[in-house]
C-alpha cells in the first residue's frame, strides 16, 4: 500500500482560476476617468487623484466595503435600564469609510473650499469612493446637498455649517455643541404619499421663539444617526421645510423615535428606518408653505450624486468582468479573446464610459453655473444612467459565470445595490415628469441641451438623424407625458453620444451611436454591430 493515505491524498491542482482584482489604482488605471477629470477640471492636480486611487484600490481598503455590508447596522431602542436612546450601531468598517469620505471632502468641499472645478474634483472622488462601497455615501450625499438649503437661513447656517464643513467625522451620539463634525439627513416621505410629499400629514405646530413642534411619522429615514434632518411637514401656512436636530439645544434627546430598521435587499451598510415624531423640536427653513421650493436645490444635488454613484457602479462591474475574462480560459482560449464575449465586454465598457463622461460634464456645468443645462441634464441622467445600472450589473456578473453568483464575490453586492439610485430621490416617472416641468417652465433648458448635442452634428450620421427626430418631438411638449420615458431616454442618449463623439476614441463613440441611436430596437448587452473595434474598446476600459 502507498505511504500516501486517503486523508492527505492530493485530489487536484487549482488552475485556470483568476486572482482577485485588488491592489490596483482606481484612478491611474481608468483611462476615461483620467481624461474626463483633465477635460472638465483643467488645472486640477491629477497626482492627488492618483494617490487617492492607489489607496482606494488597496486590498485592505476594498475589504472595508465588504465588511461594512457583511455586518449590518443594528438598532438599540433602549439602554439597559429602559431609557429610550434611539441608537443605531455600525461596524467599525463603516466608520472607517465615513471618516475617509469626510476627509476627502465628499461631504462639503465645493462649499468649504469653493473654487474652480470644485464640483468636478468632488464628483471624481465620489466616483472612486463609490467603487469601494456605496451605502455609506448616502449620509455623505445628504450632508453635501444640505449646505445650499441651510445657507439661506443665517442663524442656522452659523450654528450648523461650521460643523458640517469641518472635514472631521464625529460619530458620537451627542448634542451638536459637543461635536467636532456633523452630518445632515433627510426625512421627506410618509406611508400614504411616498414621492407625493404634498400628501404628507406630519403636523408642525408653532411654538415660542420661532420653534415648531413636529407630530407625525416618516416611512423612510436613511442615516438615522445624522445630527439633524431636513423634514417636510404641514405648518399653518402649508407644506414647509424644517431642520430637526437629534438633540435639543438644552442637551436633551429630541422626540424622534426610531420604530424599526428597514430590511433592504441592498444598501445594507446604510441604515434606513421608520420613525415617529412625538413633538420633536424643529426650526423653520424658508417661509411657511414653500417647503418643496426650499428643498428643491438639495434634491437636485442628491439626484446628481445618484447619477455619479450609478456610473461608478458600472465602472467597477466592467472592471471586474474584464479582469476575470482576461485571466479565465474556456474551450481553449481566454474568454477575452472569444468574439462573442468581446462583444459583451465592449458593450459594458461603452455604457460605462457614456455614464462617466455625462456625469462629469454635469459636474462641470455645476462649476460653471450653467443652470439651464443642469436643470434638464440632472433628471435626464438620474433617469437613464441609474436605470441602466441593474441590467449592466447583471450582465457583468454573468461574465464571471457561477463564481460571480457566489456571495464571496463582489458581484452580488453590486447587483443588489444597482436598483437603489433609480428608486431613491424620485423614481423614473418622477424624473420624467420633472423633465417635462423644466421644459415647460424654462424653455432655454431644452435649448441648452440641444446646443450641447449640436456641437457634434455632422460627426456621425446616426446622431444627426436622432437629433432631428428629437427636435420634431420637442415642438409639442404638452403632449409628451405618456411618452416622457421614451423622450427622456432618447434625449439623454443623444447627449451621451455627442460627448463620446467629441471626447472618446472613435471606436467607443461609433459603437454607442450605432447601438443606442439607430433604429434597431433595444437589444440586450452583447449585440453591438459585428464590425465594431471590440479590442480597442476593451483595452481602454481594462483596469491597470
Amino acid at each position: 500500500m502507498s505511504s500516501e493515505t486517503q486523508s492527505d491524498a492530493e485530489t487536484h491542482e487549482v488552475f485556470n482560476q483568476p486572482s482577485e482584482l485588488v491592489d490596483y489604482n482606481l484612478f491611474a488605471g481608468d483611462c476615461a476617468l483620467r481624461e474626463a477629470v483633465g477635460r472638465e477640471g483643467p488645472g486640477l492636480a491629477l497626482g492627488e487623484f492618483e494617490s487617492l486611487g492607489a489607496r482606494m484600490g488597496a486590498a485592505a481598503y476594498l475589504e472595508l466595503g465588504a465588511q461594512a455590508n457583511r455586518h449590518a447596522p443594528e438598532l438599540e431602542t433602549h439602554d439597559r435600564y429602559g431609557r429610550r436612546i434611539n441608537r443605531v450601531t455600525y461596524h467599525p468598517a463603516y466608520h472607517a469609510l465615513m471618516d475617509a469620505a469626510v476627509k476627502a471632502g465628499l461631504a462639503a468641499s465645493p462649499w468649504s473650499a469653493p473654487g474652480p472645478n470644485a464640483h468636478v474634483a468632488r464628483a471624481a472622488r465620489f466616483y472612486l469612493q463609490t467603487q469601494v462601497e456605496a451605502g455609506h455615501l448616502c449620509p455623505i450625499t445628504m450632508t453635501f446637498a444640505a449646505t445650499p438649503v441651510l445657507a439661506r437661513q443665517a442663524e442656522l447656517a452659523a450654528a450648523w455649517l461650521p460643523k458640517v464643513h469641518s472635514g472631521r467625522y464625529d460619530p458620537s451620539d451627542a448634542p451638536i455643541s459637543r461635536k467636532h463634525g456633523a452630518t445632515i439627513g433627510m426625512a421627506m416621505t410618509e406611508k400614504q404619499g411616498g414621492s407625493d410629499v404634498r400628501a404628507n400629514t406630519t403636523r408642525a405646530v408653532p411654538l415660542e421663539d420661532g420653534l415648531y413642534s413636529l407630530v407625525g411619522h416618516k416611512f423612510f429615514v436613511s442615516a438615522p444617526m445624522s445630527d439633524a434632518f431636513l423634514i417636510l411637514a404641514q405648518a399653518p401656512g402649508g407644506l414647509s421645510c424644517f431642520l430637526m436636530p437629534r438633540w435639543r439645544p438644552d442637551g436633551t434627546r429630541n422626540a424622534f423615535q426610531i420604530i424599526r430598521l428597514k430590511r433592504k435587499m441592498g444598501n445594507v451598510s446604510n441604515a434606513t428606518c421608520e420613525a415617529e415624531l412625538r413633538g420633536a423640536m424643529a426650526w423653520l427653513v424658508g417661509p411657511e408653505g414653500r417647503g418643496i421650493a426650499t428643498i428643491l436645490e438639495m434634491v437636485s444635488l442628491t439626484r446628481f450624486d445618484c447619477m455619479i454613484g450609478s456610473a461608478a457602479g458600472m465602472r467597477i462591474a466592467t472592471a471586474q468582468a474584464i479582469d476575470h475574462c482576461r485571466q479565465r480560459k474556456a474551450f481553449g482560449a481566454l474568454l477575452i479573446d472569444q468574439p462573442l464575449m468581446r462583444n459583451v465586454l465592449a458593450d459594458l465598457a461603452v455604457e460605462s464610459e457614456a455614464a462617466l463622461v455625462y456625469g462629469l460634464r454635469v459636474a462641470g456645468a455645476l462649476d460653471n453655473n450653467e443652470e439651464a443645462f443642469a436643470r434638464v441634464a440632472i433628471p435626464l441622467g438620474k433617469y437613464r444612467i441609474c436605470k441602466q445600472t441593474p441590467a449592466h450589473a447583471y450582465e457583468a456578473m454573468e461574465c464571471l459565470g457561477g463564481s460571480g453568483f457566489m456571495e464571496d464575490s463582489p458581484m452580488p453586492r453590486l447587483y443588489r445595490e444597482a436598483p437603489v439610485n433609480a428608486i431613491w430621490e424620485g423614481s423614473g416617472n418622477i424624473q420624467c415628469l420633472d423633465l417635462l416641468r423644466a421644459l415647460k417652465r424654462t424653455p432655454d433648458s431644452l435649448d441648452a441641451c440641444l446646443a450641447e448635442i449640436a456641437q457634434a452634428r455632422g460627426e456621425h450620421r446616426a446622431l444627426d438623424g436622432h437629433l432631428d427626430a428629437l427636435k420634431a418631438d420637442a415642438l409639442d411638449i404638452s403632449g409628451l407625458e405618456s411618452g416622457a420615458r421614451d423622450f427622456a431616454d432618447r434625449l439623454c442618449c443623444a447627449l451621451q453620444a455627442a460627448l463620446l463623439i467629441r471626447h472618446a476614441p472613435a471606436a467607443t463613440a461609433d459603437a454607442f451611436c450605432r447601438s443606442r441611436l439607430e433604429g434597431r430596437g433595444r437589444p440586450l448587452y452583447g449585440a453591438l454591430p459585428k464590425d465594431v473595434d471590440f479590442r480597442a474598446i476593451i483595452e481602454r476600459a481594462a483596469p491597470r
